[in-house]
């Protein structure tokens, strides 16, 4: 099947159990997540077998689609474990993994009378006065909300997202005992110390219930990008934001995978690339500010060149000593001396001062992390330095030993994330001296800091 048919596919099985009550309950989730979490599992395996050669069927995208159905409807953790698959895991057949990128912007939808009453609920007159103007059919469904074109009064085009109901009480079910949040850690680190991990993610993802953080983090992005020649941040309509609605201008333009279809010149791809780097590392260094979502669902390739960055939710503010040590370890596995890599490594507590570990295991898991950063050269972004990573983790190296930081969950999926997606558009830099550069702006800010 082409790309387009099978997004017909996984689309036209999702709305069949559209209007569906969100399962909530701790009891209620953990049978659904348990058998979905088999069948999905299974499913890649036997998929990855079948692109290997190993005499497996091919794709069985009947199967596939009830998968997809099943974590669009449990939405969630669940759902973001399929969106994060479908862009991250780079051995899976294609067209598996276009099969899950349709949870990137779809999900059961609720019903309008739903949607209604939750938007009166929390707005009062101001939402009557916003429902007047908004569509009835959403124009996306993702994992904690759902979003809907509307007019506002004075005439300007907006994006409204709506909260699923109990989307909070769900999502803190499957951090429970034996949820699935333990489950969506190991798929990053499987030897790691997972505890902090998980409570990393529950913070995280918890945290993107509450929409009017999320507005205080598009603030800010728009106060950062709001000359960027490329960048677009939808600026934040306060008066018709709530806990659980978030109002922002309407931005118009094209999904990836249709912006690709134009053929873009080079020198456009590029411009881009080198835009959604300064983005996401970027502003680490420079901000302190760090967007942890960067599937391909939040970009919308607009007019002009510029690109639109949605879905500010997943926002981690670094204090400045946690950003110098990752500056520290930067230039240390940039230049691989083995002296300043050992001394970064015990300022973030990966090792012990004293306590023998295997150099050559860090070393390894490291230069898979930083990946296309490592070459100094203007290159594409070959995503199988992705691959590299995962062979170490799943089958070479074990890294139980090392205590990883819990803020390495998400800094691990910008990376990789963002490295398929600059791989998917083919954006060429030199990227290894771009984050020298935001490295180095660190430490002209904070020269005590970056002794």
């Amino acid at each position: 099947m082409d790309r387009k048919a099978i997004k017909e596919l996984m689309v036209s099985g999702l709305m069949e159990r559209a209007g569906e009550p969100l399962p909530t309950s701790r009891l209620g989730r953990i049978g659904r997540i348990g058998a979905t979490a088999l069948r999905s599992g299974l499913m890649i395996a036997r998929a990855r077998k079948g692109a290997a050669g190993r005499d497996e069927p091919g794709v069985d995208m009947e199967k596939v689609a009830k998968v997809v159905s099943s974590m669009g409807e449990l939405k969630g953790v669940m759902m973001k474990m399929g969106q994060i698959m479908s862009y991250i895991d780079v051995a899976m057949p294609a067209e598996l993994r276009d099969a899950l990128s349709v949870l990137q912007t779809h999900a059961q939808p609720m019903e309008w009378g739903t949607v209604r009453d939750l938007v009166a609920e929390e707005l009062g007159e101001r939402g009557e006065r916003l429902l007047e103007g908004m569509e009835h059919r959403p124009i996306s469904s993702a994992s904690i909300g759902q979003v809907h074109r509307a007019t506002l009064p004075d005439g300007s085009v907006a994006a409204v997202k709506i909260q699923y109901p109990e989307i909070a009480r769900a999502i803190a079910a499957d951090f429970g005992p034996a949820a699935v949040g333990t489950k969506m850690a190991a798929v990053f680190f499987p030897h790691a110390r997972i505890d902090d991990f998980v409570a990393e993610a529950r913070e995280r993802f918890l945290e993107e219930c509450d929409y009017l953080h999320e507005a205080h983090c598009q603030d800010r992005f728009v106060e950062i990008y709001g000359d960027h020649p490329i960048l677009a941040v939808p600026e934040v309509h306060r008066e018709y934001c709530s806990r659980r609605v978030l109002c922002t201008a309407f931005l118009d333009g094209l999904d990836l995978d249709a912006f690709l279809a134009t053929d873009p010149p080079q020198e456009e791809r590029d411009r881009m690339g080198e835009a959604l780097f300064e983005f996401y590392i970027g502003a680490l260094f420079r901000h302190g500010i760090y967007n942890c979502d960067p599937h391909p669902g939040n970009y919308l390739f607009l007019d002009g060149g510029r690109v639109g960055m949605l879905d500010h939710g997943c926002t981690r503010q670094f204090e400045p000593r946690f950003v110098a040590r990752l500056a520290n370890l930067t230039r240390a596995v940039h230049l691989d001396e083995r002296d300043a890599v050992h001394r970064a490594l015990l300022d973030l507590k990966i090792v012990r001062e004293g306590k023998r570990y295997d150099y050559d295991t860090i070393r390894g898991f490291l230069r898979g992390f930083y990946g296309p950063m490592l070459v100094d050269d203007r290159t594409a972004v070959d995503t199988s330095s992705a691959m590299d990573v995962r062979e170490v983790m799943d089958k070479k190296l074990k890294l139980a030993k090392f205590s990883l930081p819990g803020e390495f969950l998400f800094l691990f999926r910008i990376r990789f994330g963002l490295m398929s997606v600059l791989s998917r558009l083919g954006a060429r830099a030199n990227w290894y001296r771009l984050e020298r550069r935001y490295v180095q702006d660190f430490a002209n800010a904070h020269p005590i800091l970056s002794r």
